[in-house]
């Protein structure tokens, strides 16, 4: 993630003001991808309980958004792609993933020239990490 953004503010965290806002995103996600039928396949993939995914995406979105390395002081180098080979991560998934995400940040009102970023660096993180044709 490029760490400078538009605004002159230095990090993505700092301009999402840290923290507080980096946990209400992954909680919207999180919820949004739990209630809504849109996300039905993105849902499946996660199993019974999505407290240990909401968690690490909440520590991982904070170090590369350029905030504290809570992942990478638990767990080492993310290795996004390893971490989810045993999860099927397809199309399906790659879009409903983004579109969540998409909706999770409108909703939180994240910055408009941020979601741009973000959503840019989100697609070539998820496009990356597809391991199924579709």
């Amino acid at each position: 993630m490029n760490n400078e953004t538009t605004s002159g503010v230095s990090t993505p965290f700092e301009s999402l003001q840290g923290e507080a806002s980096v946990q209400a995103l992954v909680d919207r996600f999180y919820d949004l991808m739990e209630l809504d039928p849109a996300y039905a396949e993105l849902r499946a993939v996660h199993g019974a309980s999505l407290d240990e995914a909401r968690q690490k995406l909440f520590w991982f979105l904070c170090g590369w958004l350029g905030g504290p390395q809570h992942y990478t002081e638990r767990f080492g180098h993310p290795r996004l792609r390893a971490r989810h080979l045993p999860f099927k991560v397809g199309l399906v998934e790659r879009d409903q993933w983004l579109a969540c995400m998409a909706q999770a940040m409108r909703e939180t009102e994240v910055p408009a020239a941020l979601q741009t970023q973000l959503n840019q660096a989100f697609f070539q993180t998820a496009d990356w990490m597809r391991n199924q044709p579709g």
